[in-house]
């Protein structure tokens, strides 16, 4: 499959490093404003930098945009005229919502809005998609991409917008508790590159309890809690102090940004 990237920023760099590390893709153009910071990817010869948008949009079938929402209109409006009915677009942009990707190329092109994130770049990315009519058609090919790269999920698009701060802003909620945790193993005595592995680990295990067994966390959570044990001890003082409380206070203020966002 020939796939383009135009603008390979963080997420754009993540998602080409997942379709390198599955080769599943021919060729793979990527295009930025300054090509400085995309050096490592010189030696692969299925990949070509450009910052050339046309160019890039010309010689593939697949194009993914991962630009800043503020540069999306332009750059769709200096390639529109390059977009045939054959191209399958997918944004990977917050906000930006389908029928204004019509308005510049038309509703007869295949459009799918994909919110992936940033462990794309491992293959363990949760991606949620949603399409016009026309990208319908392609969704299939959308979710093989995107289950190639960790799990994909279609979604109605007004839901787009909770699921880029659960599955992409959850990302950066996730490192900080892995964070927390690692400072309060190094308290307890742990050498920091111990607590780190031992925070990591323990997280992917509980991730992986859940997906093996089905279970809800709280069957999980009721295996390792015993009566006037030092489980229940920690859970009930994080929940004292708010630790629950906190994070849905923290996702439903990020999802009253982006809404501001995409209001403005």
């Amino acid at each position: 499959m020939k796939i383009s990237i135009i603008g390979a920023g963080n997420i754009g760099k993540a998602i080409a490093n997942g379709l390198l590390e599955k080769g599943n893709v021919s060729s793979l153009y990527l295009t930025k404003r300054t090509l400085d910071d995309l050096e490592n990817y010189k030696g692969n010869k299925v990949v070509t930098l450009t910052t050339d948008n046309v160019e890039a949009v010309k010689n593939t079938d697949l194009i993914i945009f991962a630009i800043q929402p503020r540069h999306f209109q332009a750059i769709l409006e200096e390639v529109k005229g390059h977009i045939t009915e054959q191209h399958v677009i997918i944004s990977a942009i917050t906000g930006f919502k389908i029928s204004q990707i019509e308005n510049v190329i038309g509703d007869d092109k295949h459009i799918i809005r994909s919110m992936p994130n940033t462990a794309i770049a491992v293959a363990q990315s949760m991606t949620c998609l949603c399409a016009n009519k026309k990208g319908n058609e392609k969704m299939a090919l959308a979710k093989e991409i995107f289950k190639n790269l960790g799990s994909a999920i279609v979604i109605p698009e007004e839901q787009m917008q909770a699921a880029t701060v659960i599955c992409a802003s959850g990302i950066a909620f996730w490192m900080r508790l892995i964070r927390a945790t690692t400072q309060g193993a190094i308290q307890l005595g742990f050498e920091s590159k111990e607590a780190l592995h031992m925070s990591v680990q323990t997280c992917l295990g509980a991730a992986n309890l859940l997906v093996a067994s089905g279970s809800h966390p709280e069957q999980e959570i009721d295996k390792v809690t015993t009566p006037r044990g030092c489980t229940i001890e920690g859970l009930n003082e994080m929940e004292h102090q708010g630790l629950s409380s906190s994070l849905i206070k923290g996702l439903v203020a990020s999802f009253e940004k982006i809404t501001q966002i995409s209001k403005d």
